[in-house]
């Protein structure tokens, strides 16, 4: 690691030759790391007319909500090409409008970092992990130029870069346009890089982390495996832009949890380390965002193109770009053989749980519920809001409904499954320049299964309606009873809650239909006593929901904005389900099912898997 770096001077120390080719050329520094520092300058050459607009979006790939990344630059100033100052104003809060006194716009700002994940930058002594939105100031009418970035690593510096943006000589990188340089993360520290090839495409794992060589041999393994799982739902790689695709992984334990798909990269990082006992959990961000290189990278809704780097591209089909990504992770992962069936079916049980008993549902569709990203994707607010009520994920949503869809094309469909309709979304929506809407999705389902009249009835009542799926009946042909998870349990409702000697304090919304909603108690109010007891620990609270079974009636009182109050309740049956496979509840496991089970969940790898041990 480098030792403590000079604090910097408001200049750079180098100067690139200028490349003609490169109307935007970028130049990259850390002098002042140790306080979570950059100095980046931008020249852009051949700028037109008097007043160049220099802009720091607001909105990032894979995101869905907006992300303030201007509140992180400071120090910005703006020459021409001899050094001479310019004149700049702020028209608003991320915009710099730069006065040109000739074709030549040099800018400079100090970048402050400190969160390493998939949208924000991270700058320490230990690296830098940059994503590009956050990062580069760009302008108005050179989106479609060429770029060049070269960064400056101390020449004693155990540094690399690692990002999916083409190298040219000279530590330079390049990339054809705006859009190829946003969608490129880097990571530049001391990672260790590991290469394979397969099926002609080549894929890198730079990890930064704390990992034993064996067990970071062991980690590729696995990720080979995933690799090769997903590509035989498709039945091919995407062709990388630049020949390869890498993985950008920190498992550090100062960096945030989170996973950002890339056209040809993903981000990954979690502050957990990575041990030969932890990969199996966090090999399953590497299933997710992998699965993205088809679905939303190529595979991608109308509603995100062209992207827009100042507001939000709404899109109302996340539930499938992002959804069914979310069951595709897991699916992999059992079909690759490194979680159990019976791990699966517990990813598969929670989004059921949600979608069934969460009181959204009622609310929005799939199709509104992914159009409600903007407020949800790390979108920040300070005032209360009544998500608990009105709002599934549209991840969760998602893969209930891949998984429904799924069983359902295997039933009605002999021979078919949902990779059919997902090959055929990408033989039909290959790439960006044929993005698809939702009618395209279901004529694209209707192609995969022969069956207009089916393709149109899932998305009358599934995605753009409010029904669930029949997901006790279609989880019965693959051996799996979906079943209360306590039936005899007795339950209130179970809001956020604080407990002290002075009761309990509810700081959210009760859930609708709850019986401590149907008694008009909500988000505010303290519960001082139920049926004359007081309540103050959560023992207190698990003890008394013990004692009574549903159907019992209990007397609450409890402390309101309008003063103390006591309201009758009737306890309830707890709404959540359970997935249990036949075996485990005494039901017969027939040849029929067994070969069911084997068709969805058996390896679609086209090439040999590697040994894991």
């Amino acid at each position: 690691m480098p030792g403590k770096l000079p604090r910097i001077a408001l200049h750079f120390a180098f100067v690139m030759p200028l490349m003609a080719q490169d109307a935007v050329r970028y130049e990259l520094r850390f002098p002042n790391a140790a306080h979570h520092e950059a100095e980046v300058r931008a020249t852009f050459s051949g700028v037109r007319g008097g007043v160049l607009e220099v802009v720091m979006s607001r909105s990032s790939p894979g995101r869905y909500a907006l992300h303030e990344f201007a509140k992180n630059v400071y120090n910005f100033r703006a020459t021409d090409a001899s050094g001479k100052q310019l004149h700049v104003d702020r028209p608003n809060p991320y915009q710099w409008n730069v006065a040109a006194s000739g074709s030549t716009v040099i800018v400079g700002y100090t970048l402050f970092g400190d969160r390493a994940d998939g949208t924000y930058d991270a700058i320490d002594p230990t690296h830098a992990h940059l994503n590009p939105p956050a990062t580069f100031a760009w302008a108005r009418s050179f989106e479609k130029s060429p770029v060049s970035l070269k960064i400056e690593i101390a020449p004693a510096s155990d540094w690399t870069v690692a990002t999916q943006l083409a190298p040219g000589a000279g530590g330079v990188w390049t990339a054809p346009n705006l859009d190829a340089l946003m969608d490129a993360p880097l990571e530049i520290g001391p990672h260790v890089m590991r290469e394979w090839s397969a099926d002609g495409s080549r894929f890198r794992l730079a990890l930064h982390s704390q990992a034993a060589d064996d067990v970071v041999t062991r980690f590729q393994r696995m990720c080979e495996a995933v690799v090769l799982e997903e590509e035989g739902v498709f039945g091919a790689f995407p062709k990388y832009d630049n020949g390869s695709y890498t993985f950008l992984v920190d498992y550090l334990p100062y960096v945030s949890g989170d996973g950002m798909e890339h056209r040809n990269s993903t981000v990954i990082t979690s502050a957990r380390s990575l041990k030969r006992e932890s990969a199996p959990q966090l090999i399953g961000s590497v299933a997710h965002e992998f699965f993205h290189s088809w679905n939303v990278k190529r595979i991608r809704p109308r509603s995100l193109e062209p992207f827009d780097y100042e507001r939000v591209n709404m899109s109302g089909e996340l539930w499938f770009a992002e959804g069914f990504t979310d069951y595709y992770g897991p699916l992999a992962l059992a079909r690759a053989g490194l979680t159990s069936r019976d791990e699966f079916i517990a990813t598969m049980r929670d989004a059921v749980n949600a979608v069934l008993t969460a009181p959204g549902r009622e609310v929005f569709s799939a199709a509104d519920m992914s159009r409600r990203a903007a407020f949800v994707d790390g979108a920040a607010s300070t005032d209360p809001e009544n998500q608990a009520n009105t709002y599934i994920s549209y991840y969760t949503y998602g893969r209930a409904i891949a998984l429904g869809i799924d069983l359902a094309i295997r039933a009605r469909f002999p021979g078919k499954s949902l990779d059919d309709w997902m090959r055929a979304m990408w033989r039909r929506h290959p790439d960006i320049q044929k993005p698809y809407t939702m009618a395209d999705l279901e004529l694209a389902l209707a192609d995969a299964t022969g069956s207009r009249e089916f393709a149109r009835e899932v998305f009358r009542r599934h995605i753009e309606g409010l029904e669930p799926m029949e997901y006790a009946s279609l989880l019965a042909r693959a051996g799996f009873a979906l079943q209360p998870e306590s039936p005899a349990k007795a339950w209130i409702g179970t809001p956020p809650m604080n407990f002290s000697d002075r009761g309990i304090d509810i700081t959210g919304p009760t859930i609708r239909d709850s019986p401590l909603y149907a008694a008009g108690i909500d988000s505010g109010d303290r519960i001082i006593e139920i049926d004359g007891k007081s309540l103050k620990t959560r023992r207190d609270w698990d003890d008394l929901a013990a004692a009574h079974k549903p159907g019992d009636r209990s007397t609450v009182t409890v402390e309101a904005r309008s003063g103390q109050k006591k309201a009758e309740i009737t306890w309830a049956q707890a709404p959540d389900v359970w997935i249990t496979s036949f075996e485990k509840v005494g039901r017969q496991v027939t040849p029929e099912i067994t070969r069911f089970r084997d068709a969805w969940l058996g390896s679609k790898a086209l090439w040999p898997l590697p040994k894991i041990e």
